[in-house]
């Protein structure tokens, strides 16, 4: 199995423009939304559950998830809140350890939003936590996912705290300010990454 560096952070914090950073340098990305993002693509048994739960109104015009919709149903009832994630997380799952078994580079770059929520922080060989500050965060979200200050809120306060997540960090990127820095942060993480995933293989 290859060195695993799983990668953490808030919403909006740049975990997606991290990961990208990385696959420039040829490294294997696993990112868990993505995986979740196919699960439910038109067709799939998992947006049928869905369907079944919450009717056609989950549904755009196009017949696609109204993934903004559910996200404020699952975020107001921790109820369906664990119904989606008894769904999603094993398949996720799933997925995740098939791709890990094929990985080709180096160490693997695993993006998991949820990571100290749920307890995965012993699958990983390094955690990388992804630093930003509030108020960057909440007008990055608002702007990206067209949704209002008290939901952005809302979605933060039900994941782990920032302190949270440093207490498991080995690897902080401070993701503020100009890209060219936060691609020098991560250029020397890779190199360093390098280095530890040859050593555990040796």
């Amino acid at each position: 199995m290859p060195y695993i560096v799983a990668c953490t952070g808030g919403i909006g914090s740049g975990k997606s423009t991290i990961a990208n950073i990385f696959a420039k340098f040829n490294i294997n990305v696993i990112d868990a939304d993505v995986i979740a993002y196919k699960l439910v693509k038109p067709g799939s048994c998992v947006l049928k559950a869905i369907i079944n739960r919450y009717g056609n109104d989950i549904l755009t015009k196009q017949g696609t998830l109204f993934r903004s919709r559910l996200r404020e149903i699952i975020f107001q009832d921790k109820k369906e809140r664990y119904w989606l994630n008894n769904i999603l997380h094993p398949l996720i799952n799933i997925q995740t350890q098939n791709l890990k078994k094929i990985a080709k580079s180096p160490y693997i770059l695993w993006v998991v939003p949820l990571l100290i929520e749920n307890k995965l922080q012993h699958q990983a060989n390094r955690i990388l936590v992804i630093n930003i500050d509030k108020a960057t965060q909440l007008k990055r979200v608002q702007i990206r996912d067209n949704v209002t200050l008290a939901q952005v809120e809302k979605i933060i306060e039900i994941q782990a705290t920032h302190q949270q997540r440093i207490n498991f960090a080995d690897d902080i990127i401070n993701n503020i300010g100009k890209l060219e820095n936060t691609f020098l942060q991560v250029f020397k993480l890779h190199q360093f990454y390098l280095k530890l995933a040859k050593t555990k293989q040796d």
